[in-house]
């Protein structure tokens, strides 16, 4: 949870006004813990999606995602924010034209269906654009990045192909990721998934 980050809240929709930490299901108060506890939980959640994978139909797949992830800390787990969210004096995409941004969102995941399992360049720049839009859109309070990225990884499967993008204890990845989402710029991003994916079938 960066320090970067500015939220137009001021009726404390998701925080506590007493501690400024978000509002959580196990009534946490300290900062370090709810780090810990809230980590726990996501990755046991994404054990079970490798696990049981779902099958990407359009943007209600990356609520779903976002449901199952973080279900056991947030009672606001995959809604989408009511809130206006900006970093580093970007602001994300503004909530009163979500309805826009899903059908536009929608419609980059019927084409990425339509490419052929073998045109990894395609597939890596179509899965780099919705990313890029995926990561402006920010539709949740928290936890945009971790749900993006499975919601990355369950699209790539569905073309038989594997797709880490936080692999353990790799810094270049991590930068090149930040960098792309970042600075909105759909090359890195495209390079990146590019050299990342790779096929099943061995």
């Amino acid at each position: 949870m960066s320090n970067s980050y500015k939220y137009i809240d001021p009726d404390y929709t998701y925080t506590d006004p007493n501690t400024g930490l978000l509002r959580n299901l196990q009534d946490i108060t300290d900062p370090d813990v709810l780090l810990f506890v809230e980590s726990g939980a996501v990755t046991k959640r994404l054990q079970e999606l490798y696990e049981n994978p779902i099958k990407i139909k359009g943007i209600d797949s990356l609520f779903t995602i976002h449901k199952h992830l973080f279900q056991d800390i947030y009672v606001w787990a995959g809604k989408k924010r009511i809130v206006e969210i900006s970093k580093d004096g970007k602001q994300f995409f503004p909530t009163s034209h979500f309805d826009n941004a899903f059908r536009y969102i929608d419609q980059l995941i019927n084409d990425f269906k339509k490419i052929p399992k073998d045109n990894k360049r395609l597939l890596a720049v179509k899965l780099a654009e919705i990313l890029d839009n995926v990561n402006y859109l920010h539709p949740f309070r928290e936890g945009n990045g971790r749900t993006q990225r499975e919601f990355l990884r369950l699209f790539a499967l569905e073309k038989g192909l594997t797709l880490n993008l936080n692999p353990p204890d790799n810094q270049n990845v991590y930068e090149r990721y930040m960098k792309g989402t970042i600075e909105s710029d759909v090359i890195i991003l495209t390079e990146l998934i590019f050299e990342l994916i790779d096929t099943n079938e061995k």
